[in-house]
């Protein structure tokens, strides 16, 4: 790659070319031959400082300047050597991480038992006498406390674990057996666990993407059940709407996953920076900007632990709000809507799991609509005992169809146009009537039908 071909003043414009592609300089002309090399060896993110040479292969002396080595404007010199790239630069907002420091497989199993474990001890605590109750909030609190502190090679780890603990103890503080008040005791739990997560996060930032996500969800499940018994709304309205929530966030959590740092999308070197001068750069042939492979790295790994939070958040909120919201619907009508409303919720998840190519975070999206049927199942097991004809031929049908479908994307025809536009559909159709089941879930239907005054 050719650089420009004029002076700026006692300036000159010339290019590197190196084992990490082209990179075009403005340096002025007193600088010796090493402060381009430790220039180029910076941006381009190698170890060692390369020697540079002529198009031609001659030898530059380092200690030589520009002008004295004969470089002119427009010059392209050579890294003569391909060093060692050097190791993915330090995270300012995190602790230092060595190979060893990577979660594995086992590390992922226990942060999940661990996690089932404190929920569990917090609903047996709900249950317990005093003293009981008081010595498992003392170690949920103790658990959690241990969990936030930045001190292990694991301690990242053991932070994302460390809401679930507080949230546990919170739960079984505030726990009342009345239903009308059981979204108000979620929501404080929730609101602690999201505390909890901040506390984390200020002290360590390794596993700064999931910790935010507890922050964001702990928050909104606080703001609408804490919100919905202000203004008297019904349990059920709660539950619907976190799980609408849970519905429609696959759909908008990528665009916001991926957070491509700006000098990765235009080049500032070509608006006007340089090492030594912050004049404009000369007109000449296009440059390459070079970015580190390394930076790539880290932007993909942000990405891929955000939607990897957020899927799990999600498959938290369906395994909550859906066995609660076939619960606390008793009315026919809410029971229809309700029973609408969870199917259609995990069909939509299935469906929009097909278009994440992330393993973990497809996986966890099936799960979530996986539960969600499971749960309709469970709800719907006096019914089928009823009228086990019709619902017989309902279900052959549905299983049927649904057989289809996992033959399909076993198959890999998700990944043909033919069916992807097909999914898209699918998916929009089920979401709508999603939403559009939620209208009489949370009983407005029904209030809306019982205000009507028949003649006679």
């Amino acid at each position: 790659m050719a650089g420009a071909s004029s002076n700026v003043g006692d300036s000159v414009a010339l290019t590197v070319h190196g084992p990490r592609g082209s990179l075009d300089l403005v340096v002025p002309t007193a600088v010796t031959v090493l402060d381009v090399a430790r220039e180029y060896a910076t941006q381009a993110g190698l170890a060692d400082v390369p020697p540079l040479g002529t198009h031609r292969g001659a030898t530059l002396e380092p200690g030589a300047s520009l002008a004295g080595s004969g470089v002119r404007a427009g010059d392209v010199l050579v890294a003569l050597t391909a060093p060692t790239t050097a190791p993915s630069p330090s995270r300012s907002r995190r602790g230092s991480t060595g190979p060893s420091d990577a979660p594995g497989a086992l590390a992922v199993v226990w942060l999940a038992l661990a996690a089932a474990t404190a929920v569990l001890a917090g609903l047996l605590a709900t249950r317990a006498d005093g003293t009981t109750r008081d010595l498992t909030v003392g170690l949920l609190v103790a658990a959690a406390v241990v969990g936030v502190m930045p001190v292990g090679r694991l301690a990242g780890h053991r932070a994302l674990a460390a809401p679930v603990f507080a949230g546990a103890a919170a739960l079984a503080v505030v726990w009342d057996p009345e239903p009308a008040r059981l979204p108000t005791v979620i929501g404080l739990a929730a609101l602690v666990a999201a505390l909890t997560a901040a506390v984390g996060r200020s002290l360590d930032q390794r596993q700064e993407e999931g910790l935010r996500v507890w922050i964001v969800v702990g928050s909104l499940v606080f703001v609408l059940a804490t919100g919905c018994a202000l203004v008297g709304l019904e349990p059920p309205v709660v539950w619907s709407l976190l799980l609408v929530v849970a519905v429609l966030a696959p759909r908008f959590v990528p665009a916001y996953a991926v957070d491509v740092p700006d000098q990765l999308l235009v080049d500032l070197e070509r608006l006007a920076v340089s090492a030594w001068s912050a004049r404009e750069r000369p007109r000449g042939r296009r440059g390459r900007t070079v970015v580190r492979p390394s930076a790539v790295e880290t932007v993909a790994e942000q990405g891929a632990r955000t939607l990897t939070a957020w899927s799990a958040a999600v498959l938290v909120l369906v395994a909550v709000a859906a066995p609660l919201l076939l619960a606390s619907a008793t009315l026919p009508v809410d029971r229809v809507g309700a029973r609408v409303l969870v199917g259609l919720s995990g069909a939509v998840l299935l469906l929009a799991a097909r278009s994440y190519r992330h393993v973990a975070a497809r996986a966890l999206l099936r799960c979530a609509g996986l539960v969600c049927w499971l749960v309709l199942l469970v709800a719907l097991v006096g019914a089928l005992r009823e009228g086990a004809g019709t619902l017989l031929a309902v279900g052959s049908v549905l299983l049927a169809a649904l057989v289809v479908l996992v033959a399909v994307a076993t198959g890999r025809g998700w990944r043909s146009a033919w069916w992807s536009r097909r999914a898209e559909v699918a998916e929009g159709l089920v979401g709508a009537g999603a939403l559009a089941s939620v209208v009489v879930a949370v009983g407005i239907f029904r209030v809306l039908w019982e205000s009507i005054n028949l003649p006679g």
